[in-house]
């Protein structure tokens, strides 16, 4: 299996960054899995990214959903065996202009299943196929709004508390994992995507880049770190 092409997975791939991370990875030579929990919108992304050099495919996962992960994670394991890279794209901002002490409870609830909890499950179910190689590299896609000194800057509220939320749980992951497995949390900048909205500063494909050398680094790479361009960056 070693001399495989190195397999990636990447959720909330049919759009924005994580359709531009399935298309640089694929250009990198990797056999990339693009996921989404819409089927229709993920074969849509999967008929744009048609081009006999880029080994794509599409699954469909919820990260809403933990048995839609564990069954993901388990056609991995059956079709390939293992998993190189996995990077936790998908996510949801839906506050508006709601603060936190008045917003119905459900916005939290919801912000947190799909932007903390998601890719908690999604790790969880995912890592036994890279410790039983003892290698991977896990990306999660967050936000300079989830660092601690924006918590004393009203709004917002359920969107920054998940991705405070994620950049811990990277932080202490990355205490856990043993063998050459490295965890990071990237801030991708203000994004022109449907989340973004078209007056953000970054491209789709400034963002992917900003990230994806996080995808290759070598054993001697950080691990738990927030970084934002290529830097780290405190949070």
């Amino acid at each position: 299996m070693s001399m495989d092409k190195p397999i990636a997975f990447v959720t909330g791939g049919n759009r924005g960054i994580g359709f531009e991370l399935v298309k640089q990875l694929a250009v990198k030579g990797f056999k990339v899995i693009l996921s989404s929990r819409d089927p229709k919108k993920g074969y849509e992304a999967l008929e744009k990214l048609k081009d006999p050099n880029l080994d794509i495919s599409y699954m469909m996962m919820d990260v809403d959903e933990q048995d839609s992960i564990r069954q993901s994670a388990h056609t991995v394991n059956e079709k390939y065996g293992r998993l190189d890279v996995l990077i936790n794209n998908a996510g949801i901002y839906v506050d508006g202009d709601e603060k936190l002490i008045t917003m119905d409870p459900s916005i939290l609830e919801k912000t947190m299943r799909t932007n903390f909890f998601g890719p908690y499950f999604v790790i969880h179910s995912f890592i036994p196929l890279m410790e039983k190689r003892g290698y991977g590299r896990i990306i999660n896609i967050s936000s300079e709004l989830g660092a601690m000194s924006d918590m004393s800057v009203q709004g917002t509220g359920a969107y920054k508390l998940s991705k405070l939320a994620l950049n811990g749980m990277t932080q202490l992951m990355a205490t856990e994992i043993k063998g050459d497995i490295k965890i990071n949390s990237v801030d991708p900048g203000w994004v022109s995507s449907d989340m973004g909205g078209p007056y953000a500063s970054v491209s789709p494909k400034q963002a992917a880049e900003s990230i994806l050398w996080l995808a290759t680094i070598g054993p001697e790479g950080p691990n738990g770190g927030f970084f934002r361009n290529g830097k780290s960056t405190n949070w």
